[in-house]
């Protein structure tokens, strides 16, 4: 049987791909609650970037501006759908690392200055990710 961290890995990964797929047939445009699609995809990564390991010990990404990531708020900033991919793929990989260090006895612990251990981030993100993927696709559709 194999380990849970390389099914989480596996399963990860589908997730990655299946948001590659939505961003390369989106409407970047199309208004979700008055935000652009594009900006659920910035949120979509920019979350699994930083909760997917540990929310309290993370560095933005040089090109992250203030609000950025919370279609809420307006920025002056838009990101086009090929940096969106780029920074996907680097979160990808980085994923793919980050669970190539643990082991199954890892993921009850508690990263540093986090209050939640690691296998909840990873879930959360799971249904984060999915739930964005769903939404992106339903309006493309």
């Amino acid at each position: 049987m194999k380990n849970l961290c390389t099914m989480i890995k596996q399963q990860t990964d589908a997730n990655f791909m299946n948001l590659i797929t939505t961003v390369k047939t989106y409407d970047r445009n199309a208004l979700i609650c008055g935000a652009p699609a594009w900006r659920y995809v910035y949120h979509t990564i920019h979350s699994a970037d930083k909760w997917y390991f540990n929310p309290f010990v993370y560095d933005e990404p040089d090109f992250h501006k203030e609000g950025l990531d919370n279609p809420d708020i307006p920025c002056d900033v838009e990101l086009n759908d090929e940096q969106l991919l780029e920074y996907l793929d680097r979160v990808r990989k980085k994923t793919a690392d980050y669970l190539d260090s643990l082991n199954d006895n890892m993921l009850g612990g508690f990263p540093e200055k986090c209050d939640m251990p690691r296998l909840e981030l990873i879930l959360m993100q799971f249904r984060h990710i999915s739930t964005h993927i769903g939404m992106l696709n339903g309006l493309t559709i």
